[in-house]
């Protein structure tokens, strides 16, 4: 396979003026490309955050700047990024100990009913209406302490692999890239594709947009320059697997034209001890997502 070069295609800048919520109403972010996938808006030829301003009028000079500073763009990861990219990645990841522990009961049924015998066993041997009501709370806390322990050990083994050095495992491998986006001067996103020659299919990774910053297309934005990425490249599909308990996140999928092609119930990550406690109170659910570009 012919891989083109991640240079050629980090230069192709990406608009959002999206500031609607990902759960809310679609409305589809600007985009400006240099391939076909997405028509130039005739309002962003001017405003292009990858062009430099031209003019040579001092107050119209600081103007424009101040203007392309307001506007999202997505550039390649450079090596100066790598501490602000790490901790996107890190609270992004951190977020889930909650949605896990606790969301994520809803799509447990059968410990919902195991954690309402305990409370009804409680009850029955101490005859304690107090005592009974106490005994949800203490089976939460420690689905809190789980999932904590947990996502926090799979965070330090990302760190350690390739979140290490991001440089060297994604901008120097062929068939791979990393992304940030890039809004007021700040980086507020991340995105990395990872390419695989023998399917010819390539992953999207790491996507996470700090929190400060969210509800404004950003997370599109990204997913977009993935999914222009896989084109030029020419790969067949691209694929994605997920363990986000939140409903925005999937439908930020399936905006973007994935489709939900499988769900693997008691997922493994590392760090997992697979104890009958920990059985107990950490479960994860693992989506696989698909979008395919092209028959083979």
């Amino acid at each position: 396979m012919h891989f083109i070069p991640p240079k050629m295609v980090c230069e192709t800048g990406i608009l959002a003026d999206d500031h609607s919520s990902i759960a809310g109403p679609e409305k589809d972010p600007l985009i400006v490309s240099s391939s076909q996938m997405w028509s130039p808006l005739p309002s962003a030829a001017s405003t292009s955050p990858l062009v430099p301003p031209t003019s040579t009028n001092t107050s119209g000079g600081a103007a424009e700047e101040g203007m392309k500073e307001q506007q999202l763009y997505i550039r390649e990861f450079q090596p100066s990024d790598q501490e602000t990219a790490r901790r996107i990645f890190y609270e992004g990841i951190k977020e889930r100990i909650p949605s896990s522990a606790f969301r994520g009961l809803k799509h447990q049924p059968l410990l919902q009913c195991i954690y309402a015998l305990f409370t009804l066993i409680c009850f029955v041997v101490t005859n304690s209406l107090m005592l009974a009501c106490c005994m949800p709370i203490m089976l939460l806390g420690m689905r809190y302490y789980y999932s904590r322990k947990i996502i926090l050990h799979h965070l330090e083994c990302s760190l350690r692999t390739d979140m290490s050095d991001i440089e060297q495992y994604y901008m120097k491998q062929p068939g791979s890239c990393f992304w940030v986006a890039v809004l007021e001067g700040k980086v507020v996103g991340i995105v990395a594709a990872r390419g695989n020659e023998e399917d010819n299919v390539v992953e999207l990774r790491r996507m996470s947009v700090d929190s400060s910053y969210r509800g404004k297309g950003i997370a599109k934005a990204l997913g977009r320059k993935v999914l222009e990425f896989a084109m030029l490249n020419h790969y067949s599909s691209i694929v994605l697997g997920t363990t986000a308990v939140k409903i925005a996140a999937h439908k930020l999928y399936e905006s973007l034209g994935f489709k939900h092609v499988g769900v693997v119930e008691n997922h493994t990550v590392p760090g997992m001890t697979h104890s009958l406690l920990e059985k107990m109170f950490f479960q994860l659910r693992y989506h696989r997502y698909c979008l395919q570009l092209r028959e083979e």
